[in-house]
């Protein structure tokens, strides 16, 4: 059990890290992108890229996931002759639907400004610039979930950053050169690097599934036979559809609420009495500078995400259930662990963090509320991939749409008010979170017994509440006597970081089972630890 706990938070470091590396680059590129465009271009890319994103999901159909889970079961059984054919035929379906998709997100463009669906016709160009992508991202994400399902983590990580670097060189040179043309061209040149980024980490993958290959006929050559019951293409793509589907409308259901956003946040901001241009600056505040925040905060929990599915498919093919609750609740704790520090760290420095990254200090109150989104969004993130590796992928899906009904009255309700405008939105995002996951909690304790640890719940808190405390204290501290808002913020978040550390062990709040776990550096942390007096022998 220890080794396969390893393995699978090995896959969950590794593609932490490639994810951090991503949103670092990815964050340093809004920092140059957010410059040249400025707050109504990144609202004009942003009204685009919910349209692209709804496009590539369903184009996609949840089919890399349930590459994800078919390939480990078969993994787990020996079954590999069958694991590369469900692949096979799998990739097959992602050619057609790439190539519809593609064609639709092109003619979209036009027939979305008529419809009244973009507020900004200027938006359009960006869609049309998007549309290609869609075709390269789909054969992307399914070769991803082939690797994952043999839990080869490496290559999602490799091909991540590639295709993050070419996507942030062509966004920032597009940009600068269209600029000049106009904000919607220079959007639509940015928007061109997601087909660079796409191009280019396929190509890395076509690399990892060729070393792949090799490596199964060397050590697998006996499991290479066709079984004796071989099923039929149409029985393979009856339980890819039986298993993608509801992941596939779980995953629409982002990109919807995003174009809910896109359809609502700007109109009730205008009826609380902001101007077009205004509603358009605000509302790339949310979402192209408060959002990118709450996902660089959660890379661990979206790489815990992936990363449990196969390895719950897998225990699940074994008929392990120990090794199922074991692995779940370390994720929730981990998911927990990593997310409240990131909260106190995006709330008390709200307006700081978003003056030194985007030089836009309008964001902060947006930037303040979306913190709270960090702690569910891990939640959600951890609970709908063990619900999917449990095999149980419709429950997501309908959690979600349940969240979605609240986010749209929040909405509604909220932004059209001028005490709250665009923090409205960011409320009605945290609540949009909150509800999918904690009733996905729901059904994880109904089918593996799991609940949360309150104990090992309130110790996290108190650490947190400690930590923002100090933050706080510190910042202010150094602000007044210095007078330097970069040395006082990341000050700040390194101390607090040692005080969340200190505050946590000494409520005894750190696990020596999840320390021991964690490839690495888990077996020096450990004796570092039982040196202090923090774990002891026997306990």
């Amino acid at each position: 059990m220890a080794g396969n706990s390893e393995k699978f938070l090995k896959g969950t470091i590794i593609l932490t890290v490639s994810s951090f590396v991503v949103k670092v680059i990815g964050s340093l590129n809004w920092i140059f992108v957010s410059r040249i465009l400025g707050g109504e271009g990144i609202g004009l890319y942003q009204m685009a890229f919910p349209i692209y994103f709804l496009a590539m999901t369903i184009s996609q159909a949840g089919v890399p996931v349930a590459i994800s889970i078919i390939t480990a079961e078969k993994v787990a059984l020996k079954d590999i002759w069958s694991a590369r054919r469900v692949f096979r035929i799998s990739m097959r379906l992602m050619c057609v639907t790439g190539i519809l998709f593609s064609i639709l997100t092109y003619l979209a463009s036009d027939w979305l400004v008529e419809w009244g669906f973009l507020r900004d016709p200027r938006a359009s160009m960006a869609v049309a610039a998007l549309a290609p992508t869609v075709f390269f991202v789909t054969f992307l994400a399914a070769s991803r979930g082939y690797l994952q399902g043999w839990q080869r983590m490496t290559p999602t990580a490799v091909s991540q950053i590639v295709e993050q670097i070419f996507r942030v060189i062509t966004m920032v040179l597009l940009a600068n050169l269209f600029l000049p043309y106009g904000l919607e061209y220079a959007s639509a040149g940015a928007s061109l690097g997601a087909l660079a980024g796409a191009v280019t980490g396929l190509l890395v993958l076509v690399y990892y599934h060729w070393k792949l290959d090799k490596e199964i006929e060397r050590d697998f050559s006996e499991e290479l036979k066709p079984p004796a019951q071989i099923e039929s293409a149409s029985q393979i793509i009856r339980r890819i559809f039986v298993l993608s589907l509801p992941v596939s409308a779980a995953s629409i259901m982002l990109p919807v609420v995003s174009n809910l956003d896109l359809m609502i946040v700007p109109q009730r901001l205008e009826v609380a009495g902001y101007s077009v241009h205004q509603a358009t600056e605000l509302f790339g505040y949310l979402t192209g500078m408060a959002v990118p925040l709450v996902n660089l905060a959660t890379i661990l929990t979206a790489s815990l995400a992936i990363s449990i599915v196969p390895a719950i498919s897998e225990a699940r093919a074994l008929k392990d259930q120990d090794r199922i609750y074991n692995q779940t609740a370390s994720a929730v704790r981990i998911s927990n662990f990593v997310c409240f520090p990131a909260f106190v760290i995006v709330f008390v420095l709200a307006t700081p963090i978003a003056t030194l990254i985007y030089n836009a200090p309008g964001a902060g109150d947006a930037v303040m509320i979306s913190a709270v989104s960090i702690i569910l969004l891990g939640l959600h993130q951890v609970s709908t991939g063990v619900l999917q590796g449990l095999g149980h992928t419709t429950i997501p899906m309908v959690n979600m749409v349940l969240a979605a009904i609240a986010k749209v009255i929040l909405n509604w309700t909220l932004v059209a008010m001028p005490e709250f405008g665009i923090m409205g939105a960011a409320w009605a995002t945290a609540a949009d979170m909150g509800v999918a996951a904690f009733i996905n909690l729901y059904f994880i304790y109904r089918y593996i017994g799991y609940r949360i640890e309150l104990g090992q719940l309130l110790k996290t808190i108190a650490a947190a509440g400690v930590m923002a405390i100090c933050v706080k204290f510190f910042y202010d501290l150094t602000l007044a006597e210095w007078n330097l808002s970069i040395v006082s913020t990341f000050g700040a978040i390194l101390f607090g970081c040692l005080i969340y550390l200190t505050s946590l062990a000494l409520f005894r709040g750190i696990l020596e089972e999840d320390m021991q776990r964690i490839p690495m550096i888990g077996r020096i942390g450990t004796k570092f630890f039982r040196r202090i007096g923090i774990f002891r022998e026997g306990e």
